[in-house]
């Protein structure tokens, strides 16, 4: 796929797969019951509740992530255009792909909590993306995330379903996964020794850094909504709140250590724009748990710790002696953070008692209930009066496991992308739209003056 005809002839096919989208929801998607006309007045109002959650989700994948990967001067467009694109795509095919582990008489079931399912399943993709962000094609990007769905799906059915482990807000399956399937492609796609000196256009201007904030305010505003919007009762209140003060605790710390380790000892845009938002990552998993203000804010200020710490050595290294490049630092922002996320949810499974957590015990850590949590008719889980300490273990089965399929899955993806007839871009063509769209011709400054 080097031509221009060659490209066209690769979203000629992502329509195809469109057209083939449309087909599988003919035949296998329903509307669920809270969907279809009530038959009683009044029936299956639930779903409204969630709605508000929804909407902040929402912003957050369109909006927030999108916002926060135009910090490249000259990939603006593609920033917020792939975002776009790839949700829109992803969040059709996680439909479908999810809705295969949970058919009722051979159909899926459509309903709010699916479209919500969905567009948290969408970060999953966008997070790899910005390990990539400005080195691969689109047609790229959507192969890879079309399969790292399927792979997603598997390892989230078995974490969450079989091994019943806890992690609300996504930090292990979500973020995690994310990140390190992004790093196993871009380790496979690593350049030359010769060229792996950033390029031309791998740095930020004033303007792009600005729009980038944008994209961090908005992830770190609706933040609780993403962390929350799966838990229910008391323990979507203690999600709200952890998630808040971790958020606060990260972003105090960020500041602080930005100006003690920067070059200049000066505050650094990339860590305001990222290591902010690191406790939110790092709170997910236990976001739902009695880890107190005080835990909330400690889990802060070690992931806004750790995110600083990464962008200002680790990502350096990585570049250097690996040739393994992170355009984004995700390895800072959710994997690392979605590793700390994972450890604290098996200290605080540990912990976990039902003199603490009264009758949320059996929701929170189904495994741990004495009877199964019934979801529907049809899907039951949980049930097997499991202990603490076991649940722990299952905890760090869950994340190890987590990260070696993301790692293995995105080794593979990498080598098919890489070893096929996928368009590579070259060193001049990285981190610039022009090559993919239609940029209007920039004035210069002083022209901007006079108009």
């Amino acid at each position: 796929m080097h031509s221009p005809i060659s490209e066209r002839m690769g979203f000629v096919a992502l329509m195809i797969l469109q057209i083939i989208l449309f087909m599988l929801f003919a035949v296998f998607v329903r509307y669920g019951k809270a969907a279809l006309p009530a038959e009683v007045p009044g029936l299956f109002q639930e779903h409204v509740s969630k709605y508000p959650h929804f909407q902040d989700v929402h912003v957050m994948i369109f909006v927030g992530f999108g916002f926060l990967m135009t910090f490249l001067k000259k990939y603006g467009y593609s920033a917020t255009g792939y975002t776009l694109f790839m949700s829109a795509l992803i969040i059709q095919w996680t439909i479908l792909v999810k809705g295969f582990f949970h058919m009722y008489d051979g159909k899926i079931e459509l309903s709010l909590e699916h479209i919500i399912h969905s567009d948290i399943s969408a970060a999953v993709p966008l997070i790899s993306m910005g390990v990539l962000l400005g080195r691969t094609t689109p047609i790229q990007l959507l192969f890879m995330a079309l399969f790292e769905i399927i792979l997603f799906a598997v390892n989230e059915y078995v974490a969450l379903e079989i091994l019943s482990i806890c992690d609300v807000g996504g930090s292990i399956t979500v973020h995690a996964f994310g990140a390190y399937f992004g790093l196993a492609v871009s380790l496979m796609l690593r350049p030359k020794k010769e060229e792996n000196e950033p390029g031309q256009y791998e740095a930020p201007t004033y303007t792009s850094d600005l729009f980038a904030m944008i994209g961090t305010l908005f992830l770190w505003i609706y933040w609780p909504s993403f962390n929350s919007v799966l838990a229910d009762g008391t323990a979507q209140e203690r999600a709200i709140l952890n998630t808040y003060l971790s958020l606060a605790g990260a972003t105090v710390t960020a500041f602080v250590l930005s100006t003690m380790m920067s070059h200049e000892k000066k505050l650094d845009m990339v860590h305001v724009q990222n290591s902010t938002l690191a406790g939110g990552v790092a709170v997910g998993t236990v976001c739902n748990l009695m880890i107190g203000g005080h835990g909330a804010i400690l889990i802060g200020i070690l992931a806004g710790s750790l995110s600083v710490i990464g962008y200002r050595y680790v990502t350096p290294a990585m570049t250097a002696k690996l040739r393994l490049h992170d355009t984004c630092g995700v390895h800072n922002l959710h994997g690392m953070p979605g590793i700390i996320a994972g450890l604290g949810s098996i200290v605080y499974a540990y912990l976990a008692t039902k003199e603490d957590y009264k009758y949320d015990l059996g929701a929170i850590f189904p495994a741990m209930a004495s009877q199964p949590k019934n979801l529907t008719s049809n899907h039951i889980i949980g049930g097997y009066e499991r202990s603490a300490r076991a649940q722990a273990g299952f905890q760090l089965f869950g994340l190890f496991m987590t990260i070696i399929i993301a790692i293995v899955g995105g080794l593979i993806v990498g080598l098919v992308l890489r070893c096929t007839c996928f368009r590579k871009l070259q060193k001049e063509e990285q981190h610039q739209d022009e090559l993919y769209w239609e940029v209007p011709e920039l004035k210069s400054e002083y022209q901007l003056i006079i108009y």
